[in-house]
């Protein structure tokens, strides 16, 4: 019967759920720790009125159960590709703090979830280019290329950065991205090195692909671990793992085409 209570109940129970699940998999989606994931999720579960029973979260799925009064309802979501976007993680968190004050319907939650993602600003892609050669070029002079790789290491980052931006966009596996960008970018600086005359490849080649180190996933996937959480902390690293792997493929195949050894 459509005017059943409990049934009533219970799907008003389903998008409570599927919004504290949005919220956690947003927060995911921009490389939040678990903990903090379950903290937004909790947070708007019972400023929406109902109590979370249990919450897991996984590297490609996660699932909450919550509970109104007898009524109760398990929910499960997909997780995209995991990335690192710290201000709508934070816009994110904010929102998560302002529904568990009360006062905010399920809609007004959603609708505000979707403002956030579509507003929440960016820097431009041009902009991350070339302050993501500039870092590579930086850390390269701090373990010891010489001026000469300098501008070969900007311009392998640059390239790099472009082409990880280029392909994710278009869903390519980000393993494949990581052994491609290690080539484009270890290649870049290789080939520009020896052009000019510097006596430093090996290292302009491995300083051009530092913008690959997955420094955050490595640091969540630690303190995951270590707040109990060691099935997904265990997939962060197996993830982090993955990508040195193929970065080192790419940077191999530069250094055999260029006869660096």
């Amino acid at each position: 019967m459509t005017d059943d209570p409990v049934r009533l109940k219970h799907r008003q129970l389903e998008k409570i759920a599927m919004a504290a699940l949005r919220m956690a998999r947003v927060l995911v989606e921009c490389g939040a720790r678990v903990r903090v994931v379950h903290q937004g999720a909790t947070l708007v579960a019972r400023g929406l009125g109902v109590e979370p029973v249990g919450l897991r979260t996984g590297y490609a799925s996660q699932e909450i159960t919550v509970r109104s009064g007898a009524n109760t309802i398990t929910r499960m979501m997909t997780i995209g590709p995991h990335g690192v976007n710290h201000r709508l993680d934070h816009a994110m968190r904010a929102l998560a703090a302002r529904v568990s004050k009360g006062g905010m319907t399920v809609d007004e939650v959603e609708a505000e979830m979707d403002r956030l993602a579509k507003t929440t600003p960016r820097h431009p892609l041009w902009l991350v280019a070339l302050a993501v050669g500039m870092a590579c070029a930086a850390f390269g002079r701090l373990l010891g290329i010489d001026w000469l790789a300098f501008g070969p290491v900007f311009f392998g980052g640059v390239l790099g950065q472009a082409l990880r931006m280029f392909l994710h966009r278009r869903g390519v596996n980000s393993y494949v991205v990581a052994a491609a960008i290690a080539f484009v970018a270890a290649g870049t600086a290789g080939a520009g090195a020896r052009l000019v005359g510097s006596t430093t490849l090996n290292l302009a080649m491995m300083a051009a692909i530092l913008l690959l180190v997955p420094g955050v996933p490595a640091t969540n996937a630690q303190t995951d671990i270590m707040d109990g959480y060691p099935s997904m902390g265990s997939a962060r690293a197996v993830s982090v793992l993955m990508v040195m792997i193929f970065a080192t493929c790419g940077v191999w195949l530069a250094e055999t085409l260029l006869g660096v050894h």
